[in-house]
């Protein structure tokens, strides 16, 4: 069965992406597409090379034309944040570049593909991706809050000395400052995050409870941390996005957080946000409504808010 993937992109995290889903086997097809076409024939030929040791796949660079016939098309490009350029500002170039160049030349090319939107800011682009390409919703989807979510369950692991495997909590609304944990949804295995230490304390040393917020404040501020240590981050959202791209090749739907277009859900319309969706063939195939308290559902309407004021600050 054909599986082929068209990354757009062949900076640090396209050409992460492209090397990610062929040693995991992810697809069998990938074309990796830049303007910066020597690059992307220098990624495409450095994986290719290693093919004697990973599953069978054809990688190389094409023009948006090889786009053609992909199954899924993941945009990983964008314009890095310079010194001194604010958010809005950044995003402005972005959204141009989306809607200006990347938008009508591959859907012209693959209008029946679904699209995984990775470039930053994520909710936003996967905004303006939704309103201008004519591809329909169900096809769309950002990367969102999937890493966000994976940094939570890690620092939760690490705090209560578990396997990640056993930790069941998502980060919800942006990828971003305005991001929140619903901790009420929460879980260890099947046990509330509230009442595992409870559970377990008897026959488990050295488990205490962590901070929620000093939690969250670290999820948050993860990127940062490691753009300060090694210049960028691209391994996890790459691991991220190559699991995303097989939960869509997948006959078996899963619950996964990412950034879609929200209409009335906890009372959010017009406008991309994360939240626990069904995932599988043909792209998003429904949201999971989970019961938030109060004060959760108010966190992700103040998400929102955060989203839609940037939306309309770029006039979209």
């Amino acid at each position: 069965m054909s599986r082929k993937v068209t990354v757009i992109g062949a900076g640090n995290v396209g050409a992460t992406v492209a090397y990610t889903m062929a040693v995991q086997g992810t697809a069998n097809e990938i074309v990796i597409v830049d303007i910066a076409k020597k690059k992307a024939e220098g990624e495409a030929m450095d994986i290719r090379q290693g093919s004697s040791y990973m599953p069978p796949v054809n990688i190389y660079c094409g023009e948006y034309s090889d786009a053609k016939d992909s199954d899924i098309v993941v945009i990983t490009c964008g314009i890095g944040r310079k010194p001194g350029q604010s958010r809005l500002d950044l995003a402005r170039v972005n959204v141009d570049l989306m809607k200006n160049s990347i938008i009508p030349e591959i859907t012209k090319y693959a209008p029946n593909a679904v699209y995984v939107i990775v470039s930053n800011p994520v909710d936003i682009l996967t905004y303006v991706f939704t309103k201008y390409s004519g591809i329909p919703e169900e096809r769309i989807m950002g990367t969102g809050t999937l890493l966000d979510s994976s940094r939570l369950r890690t620092a939760i692991a690490d705090s209560y000395r578990i396997d990640e495997s056993s930790v069941h909590a998502y980060v919800y609304g942006e990828h971003g400052d305005s991001s929140f944990a619903p901790w009420s949804i929460a879980t260890i295995g099947s046990v509330p995050i509230n009442e595992y230490k409870k559970c377990v304390e008897k026959y488990m040393d050295g488990v205490e409870e962590f901070d929620k917020e000093e939690i969250m404040d670290y999820v948050r501020k993860s990127g940062g941390i490691i753009i300060s240590d090694k210049g960028a981050t691209f391994n996890a959202i790459a691991l991220c996005t190559s699991y995303l791209v097989k939960r869509i090749f997948d006959e078996k739907p899963t619950a996964i957080p990412v950034s879609t277009m929200l209409h009335g859900e906890y009372g959010i319309s017009d406008v991309c946000l994360s939240m626990q969706c069904i995932i599988g063939k043909g792209g998003v195939m429904g949201k999971m409504i989970d019961s938030l308290t109060d004060e959760e559902v108010a966190q992700f309407n103040k998400s929102a808010d955060s989203i839609k004021a940037v939306i309309d600050g770029l006039n979209i």
